[in-house]
């Protein structure tokens, strides 16, 4: 018999029983910020190939946004502001991986003082860039190109985007 909120104790226990058995999701969250040229920062992580952009996984029940404003506070010593979001990418199973979420906010530009002090600051980067769009879509992997074209895209119109593993619906 299912309990009823009439006995919250096993009502609570009930809805944990279910929430234990509900799928849990990897959630990334990453950040387009420019410096005043336009040009967009764009990091070289050490414990995978290629250029990423700034951010990382969010922690267990951390939002995304916080997560972004955290990464970039470990990774780069920037306190930021969010403008807003940008994209989010349902990333399907792929190599050891399980889906995720993958989001993209506007962390706006940078002043010239943050733009030239930005540094790695732990050992997840070992360098950072700021390019222009173009090299920026040739130097992103592309899983990470798409969702980077897209954030520039919405960037541009306002309007969010949802990728489904890349590609808009």
């Amino acid at each position: 018999m299912t309990p009823t909120p009439d006995d919250p104790e096993a009502w609570y226990a009930y809805l944990a029983e279910g929430n234990a058995r509900q799928a849990r999701k990897r959630v990334a969250a990453d950040v387009l910020l420019r410096n005043g040229a336009g040009d967009f920062l764009l990091v070289k992580p050490t414990y995978k190939p290629g250029w990423d952009l700034p951010g990382g996984m969010a922690e267990a029940n951390e939002p995304p946004a916080c997560a972004a404003v955290r990464e970039v506070k470990e990774e780069l010593g920037l306190t930021i502001t969010l403008h807003g979001l940008l994209v989010v990418d349902w990333v399907a199973p792929h190599e050891a991986w399980d889906d995720q979420l993958a989001f993209i906010f506007d962390g706006g530009v940078l002043d010239a003082t943050e733009a030239t002090g930005a540094q790695p600051r732990d050992e997840e980067l070992s360098q950072l860039a700021f390019v222009p769009h173009s090299r920026a879509t040739s130097m992103l992997p592309q899983r990470l190109r798409s969702r980077f074209l897209a954030a520039t895209e919405a960037m541009t119109h306002g309007v969010p985007c949802y990728l489904h593993n890349g590609s808009a619906r």
